[in-house]
Formats: C-alpha cells, sequence, structure tokens
C-alpha cells in the first residue's frame, strides 16, 4: 500500500524559513502529479503547489516568489522550501500525490507562523 510521510513542520517566527518534505514508499512511478495543500483553522483545504514529472509548476498566487516545490524522483520524495513566512501561511500541510487515477495523502505536518 502507497504510505507518504511529511515531515519538517514547526513554530516559526514571521519572515523565517522552513523546509517541508514528503517521502513516498509503495507502488510510487516517476510519471505522476506531487503537490501541497494545506488548512488553516476555520478554512477550506487549497493547492499550495504541484510539480509534474516534467518538472512544470504551479504556485497559488500567495505563495509565490516565496514558496518552492522540488522532486528527487530516485528517494521519491517532494519538498516544499518556504521562505519570508507569514502568519496566514499558519496551516496544516498535506502531500499530496496522483498517479493513474488515484489520489493518495499524507497525515499532514503542522506549520505555526507568529507575528
Amino acid at each position: 500500500q502507497v504510505r507518504l510521510v511529511e515531515s519538517g513542520g514547526g513554530l516559526v517566527q514571521a519572515g523565517g524559513s522552513l523546509r517541508l518534505s514528503c517521502a513516498a514508499s509503495g507502488s510510487i512511478f516517476s510519471r505522476n502529479v506531487m503537490g501541497w495543500y494545506r488548512q488553516a483553522p476555520g478554512k477550506q483545504r487549497e493547492l499550495v503547489a504541484f510539480i509534474s514529472s516534467g518538472a512544470n509548476t504551479h504556485y497559488v498566487d500567495s505563495v509565490k516568489g516565496r514558496f518552492t516545490i522540488s522532486r528527487d524522483n530516485a528517494k521519491k520524495t517532494v519538498y516544499l522550501q518556504m521562505s519570508n513566512l507569514k502568519p496566514e501561511d499558519t496551516a496544516v500541510y498535506y502531500c499530496n500525490i496522483a498517479q493513474i487515477a488515484h489520489n493518495y495523502w499524507g497525515q499532514g505536518t503542522q506549520v505555526t507562523v507568529s507575528s
């Protein structure tokens, strides 16, 4: 069974940086789309960024210029480098992999940004 495990969350001050990682195990192939979603208290889950197997990327407007998504196919891992963090970035961040009509999710990692 496919399993995704996130790490790297924590508490940081506004303006700080944090790097999230998501390691996958199981039947994960390089031809897929890897992404990060987040859900803030009282709000719906939203897409933060994704990266395709061809290295095409997309970012939600609120994080453009501050966040960078990357992937390491050999390690079956997707990363989210977050810089210049803002209090509004506070949320639980979830890793997602879309592959052959299947969506796989991690359990989430908490990111808290203090002002």
